[in-house]
């Protein structure tokens, strides 16, 4: 048997985001809570989110949504990872109040978001392992927030994946 893997592209991607994906969920955790929630987005989904992206440029001063929805559309598959807004209750004011309780609750607890920051760089090495294009956006995480598909999670970062012989994500204006 033959096969010509420019047609199968879409599927050695999402084994990729796969394996980003597992890379992000066993990533250590500052207090081993699991706080981490990925999903994989491709086909109608990924351009639903571009379209969302689009949306959101209508009221931002620089061209960044625009520019990041068209590398959104240029990608297989898209890993979005986010945080649950977990408190666990330390009480450590690593967040900047003395006490879990003081603290709104739209501002996640900085465990959370750390985690977040090594799930996106484990995500994001395990890309490079597999030889394959990707980039940290944070439009396209927003764009997941306000789409809520990744519920009771905030912040959320996207890593879009691309497999041609051009990363779309390296010459980027702005």
């Amino acid at each position: 048997m033959i096969t010509d893997t420019r047609i199968i592209t879409n599927q050695l991607a999402l084994e990729a985001a796969h394996r980003m994906a597992t890379a992000a969920m066993t990533a250590p955790k500052g207090k081993g809570a699991d706080d981490i929630e990925c999903i994989i987005v491709d086909g109608e989904e990924k351009e639903t989110l571009a379209d969302q992206m689009l949306r959101l440029a209508e009221g931002q001063p620089n061209a960044s949504f625009v520019r990041d929805a068209g590398n959104i559309r240029a990608s297989e598959c898209v890993l979005l990872i986010g945080c649950k807004r977990m408190p666990l209750g330390l009480n450590c004011g690593h967040c900047g109040f003395a006490k879990c309780g003081e603290k709104a609750k739209n501002v996640p607890c900085v465990f959370n978001v750390t985690d977040l920051g090594i799930a996106v760089g484990s995500a994001a090495a395990m890309a490079a392992d597999s030889r394959v294009d990707t980039r940290v956006m944070f439009t396209a995480g927003l764009a997941c927030m306000e789409l809520n598909w990744l519920k009771d999670c905030s912040p959320v970062y996207a890593l879009p994946i691309s497999i041609t012989a051009k990363s779309p994500f390296f010459d980027r204006k702005q």
